[in-house]
């Protein structure tokens, strides 16, 4: 990873793939894309995935993942992270519930997981292609919330669980940026974002998901402010195993560059500017765990340093 010195290329877009809820199928995402190429002739410059990414990397890797344990499995991830197999794609993912906690704790900052697979960090931002891409790991539980992050080695069953768990400081760090952010990922979902798109259609398909959403506890309440704040172009989730596409319009412009922005994206409805947001499902068959968007390319199409979030992470250092 470098900063961004080159300007654009020849290309004039570049396309990125999200991916719902990991698992720890790299094999069948890797040969999803490399089916999406051959079929549509479509190359993806780069893998993005939202969380229960599960880089385990041996057996005791597993004791330090929250999940029953009749449910725990190596999967594919050590072969990528032992150098049996190269990630054909770079590969940047965020945390969600499901995780190796104890290796995405030694990367809490954000690093490589493993070559060509970048790790984001419990909360980051970087460029790719001149965009900034930011995420938040992690789902939100209240009683943790204000804490800070306690847990140690070796990790008991509560400390598995409240170690992924999200921290006001990593929502406070990403409050602070000002340039425009062009995708944003979470694992779980902004709280509020129902009100914003089908949701007879979600609830006829996962009722259990109605009371909750109408006390507005269907989700995370700082996903919902980061939202407002950052205003991405878009934000992609997971966590819920299901695909939901919502437009979130914003009433006003984020202060300073972001009201400079060149390539808004628009509400179709009454032309404000507007955050599209998808979540997307686990990978299965016949499951919709991946979406294709192309971007303009705006830089060089690599992983870069994003100056604005080093700078304030420095900032607000000593809070940690």
């Amino acid at each position: 990873m470098q900063q961004p010195t080159q300007g654009p290329g020849e290309r004039k877009k570049f396309t990125v793939a999200i991916e719902g809820c990991c698992h720890g199928e790299l094999d069948n995402i890797y040969a999803t894309l490399a089916h999406l190429e051959k079929v549509e002739g479509r190359k993806v410059d780069l893998l993005i995935c939202c969380g229960d990414f599960q880089a385990v990397r041996n057996m005791d890797d597993l004791e330090t993942m929250s999940c029953p344990v009749k449910y725990r499995d190596i999967m594919t991830f050590y072969k990528y992270y032992s150098g049996e197999k190269l990630a054909p794609v770079p590969t940047m993912f965020i945390g969600g519930n499901h995780e190796a906690t104890n290796y995405l704790w030694e990367l809490h900052y954000g690093g490589w997981a493993a070559p060509n697979i970048y790790f984001l960090g419990y909360a980051g931002a970087v460029r790719f292609g001149g965009h900034r891409i930011a995420g938040l790991s992690g789902t939100y539980v209240a009683q943790h919330y204000h804490m800070g992050h306690h847990e140690k080695l070796p990790y008991d069953e509560r400390a598995v669980k409240s170690a992924y768990h999200v921290r006001q400081l990593h929502v406070h760090r990403l409050m602070q940026l000002q340039q425009p952010t062009s995708i944003f990922l979470s694992h779980d979902w902004p709280n509020l974002i129902t009100r914003y798109g089908n949701s007879r259609w979600l609830f006829s398909k996962k009722p259990y998901f109605q009371k909750e959403a109408e006390r507005g506890d269907l989700g995370s309440p700082p996903n919902q402010q980061l939202l407002e704040v950052l205003q991405p172009d878009y934000w992609f989730s997971a966590h819920l195993h299901v695909k939901f596409p919502a437009v979130v319009p914003h009433r006003q412009q984020q202060q300073g560059q972001q009201q400079q922005q060149q390539q808004q994206q628009q509400s179709p409805d009454n032309g404000q500017r507007a955050t599209r947001f998808l979540a997307l499902d686990k990978c299965l068959p016949g499951r919709d765990f991946l979406q294709v968007v192309e971007l303009d390319v705006q830089g060089p199409l690599e992983l870069c340093y994003d100056a604005e979030w080093l700078a304030q992470f420095m900032l607000n250092h000593d809070a940690l």
